[in-house]
């Protein structure tokens, strides 16, 4: 089922889960605590298959990379299109501690990935982020629903847990500009 439109907004139904994908949402959502100890923003992510085995993870890098593309999702795909052929991304599952940004769910569609499963929706970020932040508040099956091919998207789910990430932390003022995110 792919995204529908509801009044003037596209939304994302969210298909059945399974046990499976909570526990690896689960573990990005672990791998978004480890990246922030790191000091870089809370976002984790992960490709699964469809045995529930984990065939890659990726944190956010931004701070430490002194890279604005540094999204977990991004980092992780970068890694997942070298190492895996199509036929293998196709039947795997990207978990992700936040909803992809509209790059990175590009990144996800021209991996040839048939599923996205996330925790934190792009509006909870929206609210952690700001009113001042400088987003781009676009959800991924708004993005991805452009696409010739279907992309199956679930969340946002978890979202308690994964907002635990951010307790405590103190966010700068916005930044402005191409480094934005830094």
């Amino acid at each position: 089922m792919g995204p529908v439109v509801s009044g003037d907004r596209l939304t994302a139904p969210t298909p059945k889960v399974s046990d499976l994908d909570l526990r690896l949402l689960r573990a990005a959502i672990a791998l978004s605590a480890r990246a922030r100890e790191r000091g870089n923003e809370p976002y984790g992510a992960l490709l699964g298959d469809a045995g529930g085995n984990v065939r890659l993870e990726a944190e956010n890098t931004q701070v430490n990379d002194r890279d604005c593309t540094g999204h977990a999702e991004l980092n992780l795909m970068r890694e997942a299109s070298q190492r895996f052929d199509a036929e293998v991304l196709a039947g795997c599952t990207v978990y992700a501690s936040g909803e992809p940004c509209p790059m990175c769910a590009g990144a996800i569609y021209w991996s040839g990935v048939g599923r996205i499963v996330y925790a934190l929706s792009v509006r909870s970020m929206a609210e952690l982020a700001g009113e001042a932040a400088d987003e781009i508040r676009l959800g991924c099956a708004e993005v991805l629903a452009h696409g010739t091919r279907v992309v199956k998207v679930a969340g946002p789910m978890l979202e308690d847990e994964a907002r635990r990430v951010f307790d405590g932390m103190s966010r700068p003022p916005a930044k402005k500009g191409p480094r934005a995110g830094i």
